[in-house]
């Protein structure tokens, strides 16, 4: 108990060093800093009050650079970089802080004081540090189920406003200021890019489906091009959506099938055990008497 106490303080001191010690990016790191898309900038965030400060600091003060799936995976779940990272330092100081929080508590309470490990308190801080990560992947493909119905449903949007007499460049505007969800925000900048720099907005849309691997975002790019060598868009936009609709209820139904094929397993369990029930009284039988 004499040494535990300074070992807290010594861990706390390294740790404070640590966080305001100049740090240097490798240069990997640094270029893809500088290819990153404005939309996911640290400092973008719903928050009135100024963001998340404590995940704004840390990625500035460590120089975080996210990969490519972990800035995919955030777009479409609509949170920021420095949200993420708040997410992981909270669970970090609550992880290395709850061993001490129940080590007090149980002082309080029962008048002794526990012995507890500098060892838990670092494991928990960890598991902590990590939990955010291993949210994020494991919510990957709900998440771009949820983009893929929220895409198709941008298509029908469109459609909509081009039957309304809209031109292609207005109707993928208007149809994306309609919603704030993920994909709807991430589009709607997309076209807000290319509208102040003054060029058509199809190959920004078809850079962003290759970012967030959305395929079918592409293929609208390339249906409404068509509109620039004045087709008929209105066709052409419910035929490809009757398609994309068509893929996506069959990829459900396969993976629905393949939740059903994992459950038999659980079904067959107890059959099992139910037979073994009458077949092992019999074994041991044959057993004995032998």
């Amino acid at each position: 108990m004499l040494v535990l106490p300074g070992l807290l303080v010594a861990f706390g001191v390294c740790l404070v060093v640590a966080a305001f010690r100049a740090q240097h990016a490798r240069l990997a790191d640094a270029m893809s800093a500088l290819d990153s898309v404005p939309d996911a900038d640290i400092t973008a965030s719903h928050d009135p009050h100024g963001g998340p400060r404590l995940g704004t600091w840390w990625v500035r003060s460590r120089r975080v650079v996210a990969s490519a799936a972990v800035e995919r995976q955030l777009r479409l779940k609509g949170r920021t970089l420095a949200e993420h990272y708040q997410r992981k330092v909270i669970g970090l100081v609550f992880g290395f802080m709850l061993p001490l929080i129940v080590g007090i508590v149980w002082w309080f309470v029962t008048g002794q004081t526990p012995l507890i490990p500098l060892a838990l308190a670092l494991s928990l801080g960890v598991i902590g540090f990590l939990i955010p990560d291993l949210g994020l992947r494991a919510a990957s493909r709900e998440a771009s189920e949820d983009a893929t119905e929220a895409l198709l449903t941008y298509f029908d949007l469109v459609t909509l406003e081009r039957l309304a007499n809209q031109s292609g460049t207005q109707a993928l505007h208007a149809a994306a200021r309609l919603s704030d969800v993920p994909v709807f925000v991430a589009i709607r900048g997309s076209l807000e890019r290319a509208h102040l720099e003054q060029r058509a907005p199809y190959g920004d849309l078809k850079a962003l489906g290759a970012e967030l691997e959305l395929p079918a975002l592409a293929d609208l790019a390339d249906v409404m091009r068509l509109d620039e060598s004045g087709a008929s868009l209105s066709g052409a936009l419910r035929a490809r959506v009757k398609e994309l609709r068509d893929a996506h209820l069959t990829a459900m139904k396969i993976a629905a099938a393949d939740v059903s094929e994992r459950m038999t397993i659980w079904m067959v369990i107890p059959t099992i055990v139910f037979g073994l029930f009458f077949l092992v009284p019999p074994l041991l039988t044959i057993i004995a008497s032998s």
